[in-house]
């Protein structure tokens, strides 16, 4: 099939932006905060002040008479599972990209770090079903047809749900992957492009939307993979701006709400009701014992997913 230009020109240029990122930054972070899945016997060689005493290979030791050790190697090859919700929220961008947009970028920049390290990366892409499923493969022309399917596949549905792609991931994946959830994780009460603010009048709460299924859905796959929450909110998600009334339409429900962000007591209820959805978010994030990093789609994502990846290596070398 003949990908258009336009098409080709866009995967391109996401290349080119998040390919001097890899190249000086995050492949070697993401080296070290991924681990392989064991270590393989390498070699044995002759035994040197300091080594572990446990690594002592007894037979060799005893047939030549002096100690030998076994010397290890990291089972380096992993499986990057990138699993991007299309839903119609991520349509929505307050500013020069759409949430969707920002997924693909995230998503390439870590699919080319795991390509330089030798691994697989495969895609699941979700609504309220799982709409697309592309085995892990290594190569260059593997993570930009990623790229491409997360940028311009259209789904069936535009509703979401998490839970279908967990357990799907668990069925496809029998061997421990990393797996990166890309989301709002805001369930089916956020606005498209066109809308700022569709949810206002219902209850637009992180943790209700997710609800007790999905903690249990992520415990269960955190179990059998590195499970990992990239969330993409925009700024308006968190905050509505100082307009006057607007007539808008939610992106995954069709519901079409007047509201009034003009006014100010409206604006900080608002506001401080998304905090504390937030907070209740990061903690059932917390409580399935799953790493998470929260991105904004108007602003530059390089350094804290730099952040990201130095935190959770910290941890793991002192954890």
């Amino acid at each position: 099939m003949m990908i258009p230009r336009e098409i080709l020109k866009k995967i391109r240029l996401i290349e080119l932006r998040t390919n001097r990122l890899v190249s000086e930054t995050l492949a070697g972070q993401y080296h070290s905060v991924f681990k392989g899945q064991g270590m393989n016997f390498d070699e044995v060689r002759e035994y040197q002040p300091g080594d572990d005493v446990r690594a002592i290979d007894w037979n060799v030791t005893a047939r030549m008479n002096h100690p030998f050790i076994k010397k290890f190697v990291e089972e380096r090859e992993l499986t990057l599972m990138l699993i991007v919700d299309l839903s119609g929220s991520g349509l929505f961008g307050s500013g020069d990209q759409s949430k969707r947009e920002m997924a693909a970028e995230v998503a390439s920049v870590l699919a080319f770090s795991a390509i330089r390290n030798n691994d697989k990366v495969g895609l699941i892409l979700f609504t309220d079903e799982v709409e697309k499923f592309i085995p892990p493969r290594k190569g260059r022309k593997h993570v930009l047809r990623v790229v491409r399917e997360i940028l311009f596949f259209e789904p069936r549905n535009r509703g979401t749900d998490l839970n279908q792609a967990l357990e799907f991931l668990i069925r496809v994946t029998p061997h421990r992957a990393i797996a990166v959830v890309l989301s709002d994780f805001l369930g089916q009460t956020h606005p498209s492009r066109l809308d700022i603010a569709g949810h206002l009048r219902r209850k637009a709460v992180l943790s209700e939307t997710l609800g007790q299924a999905s903690l249990v859905a992520l415990r269960q796959a955190n179990r059998r993979h590195d499970v990992v929450a990239v969330q993409i909110v925009d700024r308006y998600e968190t905050e509505l701006p100082a307009l006057g009334r607007l007539v808008l339409k939610d992106a995954e429900t069709g519901e079409v709400v007047e509201i009034n962000p003009g006014d100010e007591r409206k604006r900080s209820a608002f506001k401080q009701r998304q905090a504390r959805s937030q907070q209740e978010l990061l903690r059932l994030f917390r409580s399935a014992n799953i790493d998470s990093i929260q991105l904004q789609a108007d602003l530059p994502y390089a350094s804290a997913l730099g952040r990201f990846f130095e935190t959770r290596e910290k941890r793991r070398r002192h954890g």
